[in-house]
């Protein structure tokens, strides 16, 4: 059993759920739909018609269909700012095997409403058991941020519905004419990817996540300061976070494209994550100016990789150990950079003790130079 205080604790936050959380009412929804909300989800039984209790805040939706052969189909779901004691309906479309778009008229609103009572017992409360870590998760997650990252369509699949990519559009890797001017020779790769199709995610149904910069260093650069900026990316760091409304929004936009991944099963949410801890940790001169985004993307990681599916942690420790790699340079740049406060060097070091234990990651010997941390060797054509 548990406790008196911990009861008395529930009893508060049930208190407080009811009378600020939010109802979401889902009607029609198949029986054995994947339905979930943040990090939680269910099998749904007949009589289920939605969520009550949502606490105001960021939410994260999600269901699959299940056949008949209990086969789950992609993920779908819609992020959502919830603000105090909304009453949101949705009507399931059968035929999509989807939540529909189309709006639930205020007529049918307004019925729910007045039956609410009769409702309420097909609602299932917000497993709130979970709050606390969704908070952890999302903290930096605000109502503008989900504004201006919702695909324009509304929903975000697991599965991106793709288009081709018409040929003035085409990204080219290598100038043609310098190529011919050159005599250079396409690899069996090469010749085999301009083969492919070249796609990209259906107009309006992608995130519209803060593109990076291309720009990896200024115009006119010598050959010795593009050499450091392609060693310290904090020139382009600084362009990326001249697009937001406050640079700690930075930290806003890695929370959001990890729970898309670890919720909504985005795999290129999980690029965009993997190019943002990249970017931020080979940034070595912006680390004593933006010492709050530091500070915040220490915590913020440290709390994602206990997220992190084991399967896709043992990927990333046997393909060249892309975190790992990417903490021992930044912990490697704090430790040597004499402009850092002391108070960040120490919650680094914390930080580093911690997840060398988890993890069993080797931080010693932080300024010794690996392979992979060698100068960078600029290459100049002289035309």
């Amino acid at each position: 059993m548990a406790s008196s205080s911990s009861f008395e604790v529930n009893q508060e936050l049930a208190k407080y759920l009811f009378s600020e959380g939010s109802t979401l009412v889902m009607l029609n929804v198949p029986k054995g739909t994947d339905i979930g909300i943040d990090i939680k989800s269910w099998n749904i039984g007949e009589n289920f018609r939605g969520i009550k209790m949502i606490p105001p805040g960021f939410h994260y939706i999600h269901y699959s269909a299940v056949d008949k052969f209990e086969e789950k189909s992609s993920r779908i779901g819609f992020i959502r700012w919830f603000k105090k004691a909304e009453f949101i309906v949705k009507r399931w479309d059968i035929r999509e095997e989807t939540l529909s778009s189309e709006p639930v008229s205020d007529e049918a609103i307004q019925g729910l409403k007045d039956n609410l009572l009769d409702l309420d017992r097909y609602l299932g409360p917000y497993p709130y058991d979970i709050w606390k870590q969704w908070q952890e998760l999302t903290n930096r997650i605000d109502s503008d941020i989900v504004d201006r990252c919702t695909p324009s369509c509304g929903y975000i699949s697991s599965v991106l519905e793709l288009e081709n990519v018409d040929d003035k559009s085409r990204i080219r890797g290598v100038d043609e004419s310098r190529k011919r001017k050159r005599g250079l020779c396409l690899s069996v790769e090469q010749k085999e990817e301009e083969l492919l199709p070249q796609l990209k995610p259906k107009q309006g149904t992608d995130l519209k996540l803060t593109k990076l910069p291309n720009l990896q260093y200024p115009e006119g650069s010598t050959p010795a300061e593009i050499t450091k900026h392609l060693m310290d990316s904090s020139y382009t760091l600084d362009l990326l976070l001249s697009k937001l409304k406050n640079p700690i929004e930075v930290i806003g936009e890695l929370q959001l494209a990890f729970v898309c991944f670890l919720v909504g099963q985005s795999l290129d949410a999980f690029e965009h994550w993997k190019l943002l801890v990249s970017l931020i940790c080979r940034a070595d001169c912006a680390i004593s100016v933006r010492r709050q985004i530091y500070t915040e993307f220490l915590r913020t990681l440290e709390v994602q990789l206990i997220w992190i599916p084991e399967e896709v942690l043992y990927d990333i420790v046997a393909s060249n150990n892309f975190v790992y790699h990417n903490l021992r340079l930044l912990f490697s740049n704090i430790e040597a950079n004499t402009d850092v406060d002391v108070r960040l060097k120490s919650e680094a070091v914390r930080m580093r003790d911690r997840i060398s234990s988890k993890f069993t990651w080797d931080f010693s010997n932080l300024q010794e130079e690996g392979e992979e941390d060698c100068p960078v060797i600029v290459n100049l054509d002289g035309e």
